[in-house]
């Protein structure tokens, strides 16, 4: 029987964007760096991104692909609250193309030993749990963690949900090495030292193992006398040879008068913590009630941010999936919890954030943690006494633009600088201009340049790039145009020159003018209320309609930290 590969299927799967990857523009303005070294880890060159997450996602993929150690998103729950007057099936497809079109990127941006987490809930668990396994193959699946994320049932319904789903994915699982847990102060506690082990306090664990191995099958003697084998089922965890090894170096228990069946003493002084496991208690990491507590001690109830994660689910993840200096990126940053914990934990951070909160919440939260001002948090459990900075980048406006007349142009906004950065990204080229040679705008190896000038270049001036070009190395000219010769035959006459127009060159590249890919409820759309009658229920709302839902919008990717408890 063949095997049929099953995928999700969904209404407009097919529809791929077109992106535009844009440069980024720093706001020096909006930068934020402590007025002096706190510490020599201290980290200066993080990034916050104002913009659509899903063209920053774009823009960081030429430098960024392969270099990040880890990805927390929290993506918005699509919990229907949108889209009222809207076909599920409609509003459940759009979500799914909108988180595709997100995870096939973040894939790419992705360290081989790196790993994806996301919280979600029941209402698109499982179905981007099949849409992960698309993008990532379901070898990359890691595990489901289940978040407590309540103290207490909800009154209002029969089952409420205590928990949130977390999805962990890793591009290539055998090469993710995750950290383990330190132990708590409850779980030291179970560490004792019955007999006096000049070793210290020790803890056992079981000496058998699942199934039936040969060599693992042998009788033990008790100090006391009295023979063992493994039990109905089991093998001793170990060979023989391994066994005489822990007996000979005191390190198997049979109890105070030597009569138990074996265990192995791990000790505390040489413990390396314990393995994380797939529950989260709410007292281990939080909860939503801790999470906004938090954000009200640093905004105020007024201007408390709804949806927050706690300090402590992020600390949790970033003890496991990374170390300190890895690189961690949040494209749906929210309230800006991630970049708190991660500069806290002397991680280096990315984050996206679209909404206003950007200015509102974000930029003042992380002004507080560099001035060591948030007491909050996990700040006391990592001792954290404030340093370091991080940079402020708008995305730049679109490259293309059409004149009054309809045509297709270079955007006015863009100065030279501006031009040759975006030509360079679209080209593949690394933007890198040169001290010494005016030509030099950019490269993509030793050898071969990128020179961008909106001026027509004549033959003559063609002849002397070429000479100072050299045999040796290339350059693609990217110019307005170019007289007294033919593309073709520049090529001919000049080996080591390309020559491109511009705008020519990338109007067919990408989807230009686009600048926001969030799900923007007012432009889709919509179902035309039926007349009623009294005899028969109201049909269920239809995308095929033609009408407005009046008053606003509702903004469903444009990021931000979503529990919908």
């Amino acid at each position: 029987m063949s095997k049929q590969k099953l995928e999700l299927t969904w209404i407009g799967k097919e529809k791929r964007p077109k992106l535009e990857p844009r440069i980024m523009l720093e706001d020096p303005s909006m930068s934020y760096h402590a007025r002096h070294r706190v510490s020599d880890n201290d980290i200066f060159d993080n990034r916050l991104i104002f913009g659509d997450n899903l063209l920053a996602l774009k823009a960081l993929e030429q430098e960024f692909t392969g270099k990040v150690k880890c990805v927390f998103i929290d993506p918005p729950y699509n919990t229907g609250s949108a889209f009222t007057h809207y076909d599920d099936g409609l509003e459940h497809s759009i979500w799914l193309g909108l988180m595709r079109d997100r995870l096939v990127i973040i894939r790419r941006l992705l360290a081989e030993d790196g790993s994806l987490w996301i919280t979600i809930d029941d209402n698109e668990a499982h179905y981007l749990k099949v849409l992960c396994d698309e993008v990532f193959g379901r070898a990359s699946f890691v595990a489901n963690v289940l978040w407590q994320k309540r103290t207490s049932p909800e009154a209002r319904l029969q089952l409420g949900a205590a928990h949130d789903h977390i999805l962990v994915y890793g591009p290539s699982v055998q090469k993710l090495q995750f950290n383990k847990l330190a132990l708590t102060e409850d779980q030291a506690k179970n560490f004792k030292n019955p007999d006096n082990d000049p070793k210290g306090p020790w803890a056992s664990t079981d000496f058998t193992a699942q199934g039936w191995r040969p060599n693992q099958m042998y009788k033990l003697m008790s100090p006391a006398g009295v023979e063992f084998e493994p039990p109905p089922g089991r093998c001793w965890s170990n060979i023989e040879s391994e066994y005489k090894k822990l007996l000979a170096a005191g390190r198997m228990w049979f109890g105070k008068d030597g009569t138990a069946r074996p265990r192995v003493k791990n000790y505390l002084c040489a413990a390396e913590g314990v393995s994380a496991w797939t529950w989260w208690s709410n007292s281990e990491v939080g909860h939503n009630q801790e999470a906004k507590k938090e954000v009200i001690q640093l905004f105020g109830a007024e201007d408390a941010f709804s949806t927050p994660k706690p300090e402590r689910l992020l600390k949790r993840i970033l003890e496991i999936a990374t170390n300190p200096n890895d690189l961690v990126l949040d494209s749906f940053a929210g309230s800006g919890t991630t970049g708190a914990v991660a500069h806290k934990m002397g991680r280096r951070w990315i984050m996206v954030e679209l909404g206003e909160h950007c200015h509102t919440h974000i930029i003042p939260r992380l002004k507080k943690v560099i001035d060591g001002e948030d007491p909050g948090g996990i700040s006391k459990a990592v001792n954290w006494q404030g340093g370091g900075g991080f940079r402020y980048y708008r995305l730049a406006p679109t490259l293309i633009v059409n004149d009054r007349w309809g045509n297709a142009v270079i955007n006015p906004e863009y100065n030279a600088a501006m031009l040759a950065e975006a030509l360079a990204k679209l080209e593949g080229f690394h933007y890198a201009p040169s001290e010494t040679h005016w030509w030099q705008h950019g490269h993509s190896s030793e050898h071969d340049f990128l020179y961008v000038t909106t001026q027509n270049l004549s033959a003559e001036q063609l002849q002397a790039l070429a000479d100072e070009v050299g045999s040796e190395s290339s350059l693609l000219v990217c110019c307005a145009a170019f007289h007294g010769v033919t593309a073709s035959r520049a090529t001919e006459r000049w080996p080591n020159l390309t020559l491109k127009k511009i705008p020519k060159m990338v109007l067919a590249r990408c989807e230009w003018g686009h600048d926001d890919y969030s799900l923007n409820v007012a432009s889709l759309p919509m179902f035309e209320e039926p007349i009623a009658r009294p005899e028969a229920p109201s049909p269920r709302p239809s995308p095929g309609g033609r009408g407005r839902k009046a008053g606003g919008t509702a903004d469903l990717f444009g990021d931000g930290e979503d529990d919908h408890e």
